[in-house]
């Protein structure tokens, strides 16, 4: 469908993938929007504002075409879309004050990890709690990223965990936070379509695979994620 606008579903914020602005861009962004000049289309990016990020899927063939938000492939999510091939690795990080003494999960017990609602670093959380390795899980809606920031600079919770690049990206400029923790997950990003619209999955394949040919999935690493951990996160290329 040449000309019609490619609508890019994103949940802000999530920098170095989402970053506002007019226009918005970022890792996620820009890819998406060579893919979409790569397929004849503009990009319309539309920005998912639910509690819960898993909401975004089910925008899917109805309000946008595509999610690009930092998104990781699971079981769970493929059964709410289909999903392209990967053009990611990342995993999950912890980030805690830097004075609290945490170095990593084996640190947390007895302390709140915070998580956000329908992150993957939720079931991760579930499974350190069911293991009595943190004394508790404390779940921020999506958007909540901030508060719960504030919440660890406060001491309120004991840690904070998300996926590597977005989390470093959030702590920067908080001095009172580090990251201590990296490569807890191994995790595969790519961008997701509506479960039955395969012809649009093998079209934005196609357009991937150019791309990534002509070295443009490579420059974009290089631009948006110079400083994060390359054994925790990597392009596909």
């Amino acid at each position: 469908m040449p000309g019609v606008p490619l609508r890019v579903g994103s949940a802000f914020p999530d920098p170095p993938f989402e970053v506002a602005g007019v226009p918005p861009t970022g890792f996620d962004l820009d890819w998406m929007a060579a893919v979409a000049a790569e397929l004849g289309r503009p990009p319309a990016v539309h920005h998912y504002e639910g509690s819960d990020f898993d909401g975004i899927f089910a925008e899917l063939g109805r309000s946008i075409d595509v999610v690009a938000s930092g998104a990781t492939v699971t079981e769970y999510r493929k059964t709410l879309a289909r999903w392209c091939e990967p053009y990611l690795r990342s995993g999950q990080s912890l980030a805690a004050a830097a004075k609290a003494g945490v170095r990593g999960c084996d640190d947390l017990r007895g302390l709140t990890l915070g998580v956000q609602s329908g992150n993957t670093s939720q079931p991760v959380a579930e499974r350190l709690l069911a293991a009595g390795r943190v004394g508790a899980v404390k779940v921020y809606a999506y958007d909540e990223i901030r508060t719960a920031l504030d919440d660890l600079e406060h001491g309120t919770i004991g840690a904070f965990m998300k996926l590597e690049p977005v989390l470093r990206r959030m702590v920067a400029d908080r001095s009172a936070l580090r990251i201590v923790q990296t490569g807890i997950t191994s995790e595969l990003l790519a961008v997701a379509v509506a479960l039955d619209d395969a012809a649009l999955a093998d079209r934005i394949d196609g357009a991937q695979r150019a791309l990534r040919r002509r070295g443009e999935l490579a420059r974009l690493g290089r631009r948006w994620l110079a400083d994060s951990d390359p054994e925790a996160t990597a392009v596909l290329t």
